[in-house]
């Protein structure tokens, strides 16, 4: 039995993954006596956390009560804060959203209006929903930028002027009282594609193909941040020769040749009116030749880039979302040609390449899922329970 097995939190994370369902069951898995098990259940009862919900079949004598773990419990917000626009929601702790609001408000706007205006519609989606700062057990938050995942501060943001190194995590639990956790909007993205899975595999990555290019990996079940929080950058691998400069300042990065904006610019100077990378969808979408052209080329050498992930990460599954993903088949079809054509055969023959299931839903759903997590993970339950 490991340490900390006999805790609140412990059994109700064995609850919450189906793994037990009755006290007898949490008896037989931890080794645990009855009496400790029926303390630590009716402590998890008490802080609602837990329901009984009917009976399970008898093998003789009185039937057992089921044990289910309460997704309205408590509630999370959450923030997936973009370049133009942002989305905020409250959600129960199954990540379902109990309400939400979008704004048209532009990250460069700076840190003091933007997280200013996250507040007050917190404060009123609480309201909303008919939950109060008692009833919030945590926040999530995605940035547009990279960030240090510790400290919850945004790191040389290129596109966010006066985010780098601003406090977001401290002046939110100041706000608020509860734990808050910041990442960067591609990681909170593959963590919602991968709770919305009916079967979530252990190795997964989601790539983002917008007006920048960034991947989110889910490794052996758990997000993968890498030791800065940098992993997953795909955006800035080179893949030309070209003059092309990137925004980080080096050429021939695979964002600066293949990136929406990228696209809308070379479009752009052919005469085209592509400000953005839906520009560049539309005329995909209308047939446009030359959009098509662009698109399948940015399709390859996207391609190219997953193929050498691909051989050393071998992943089940890679989710193509982002603006650009829009493009369907255009794009998507070129992805997976120069992926199962360059990668080795073990590593692509179980391997799925599709689109999106929750589109423009997966950043908000991933930083519910990233404040759930905490805020159910054993060690924040016996807080709650005042278990050491």
């Amino acid at each position: 039995m490991s340490v900390g097995s006999n805790t609140p939190g412990a059994l109700l994370k064995l609850i919450r993954e189906g793994t037990a369902t009755t006290r007898a069951e949490l008896v037989d898995l931890t080794g645990l006596a009855r009496s400790t098990v029926s303390q630590r259940v009716d402590s998890l009862l008490a802080d609602r956390l837990l329901v009984e919900a009917g009976e399970a079949p008898s093998s003789g004598g009185r039937p057992p009560t089921l044990l289910e773990f309460n997704r309205n419990a408590g509630v999370v917000l959450a923030a997936d804060l973009g370049a133009t626009h942002s989305r905020l929601a409250v959600s129960n702790l199954a990540a379902e959203p109990q309400g939400s609001v979008y704004g048209e408000l532009a990250i460069a706007e700076g840190p003091e209006a933007v997280l200013s205006w996250v507040e007050m519609e917190f404060a009123r989606l609480l309201d909303e929903a008919g939950k109060s700062e008692i009833d919030l057990m945590g926040v999530g938050v995605g940035l547009p930028g990279p960030v240090e995942f510790a400290t919850g501060r945004a790191v040389s943001p290129p596109i966010m002027p006066g985010w780098d190194g601003y406090d977001v995590l401290g002046r939110l639990e100041d706000r608020l009282g509860v734990p808050v956790l910041v990442d960067n909007d591609v990681n909170i993205m593959a963590l919602g594609e991968w709770w919305a899975m009916k079967s979530p595999v252990q190795d997964f990555m989601y790539v983002k193909i917008g007006t920048g290019i960034g991947s989110g990996l889910i490794l052996g079940g758990h997000l993968h941040r890498g030791g800065d929080g940098a992993a997953g950058d795909i955006g800035h691998i080179q893949v030309s020769d070209t003059a092309v400069i990137c925004r980080c300042g080096n050429p021939g990065c695979l964002e600066a040749s293949s990136g929406g904006a990228a696209l809308a610019r070379g479009l752009r100077d052919k005469g085209y009116d592509t400000e953005v990378t839906r520009d560049v969808v539309e005329l995909v979408r209308a047939g446009n030749a030359d959009a098509i052209q662009a698109v399948s080329d940015a399709g390859r050498r996207i391609g190219a880039v997953l193929a050498t992930i691909v051989n050393i990460l071998n992943p089940s599954e890679i989710v193509i979302g982002g603006d650009l993903a829009a493009a369907g088949a255009e794009l998507l079809a070129r992805i997976r040609e120069v992926v199962y054509r360059r990668s080795t055969a073990l590593s692509t023959r179980e391997l799925t390449i599709r689109p999106s299931e929750l589109g423009d839903d997966a950043g908000i759903t991933g930083a519910a899922a990233m404040a759930i997590e905490h805020a159910l993970s054993p060690s924040e339950i016996n807080k709650l329970a005042r278990v050491e």
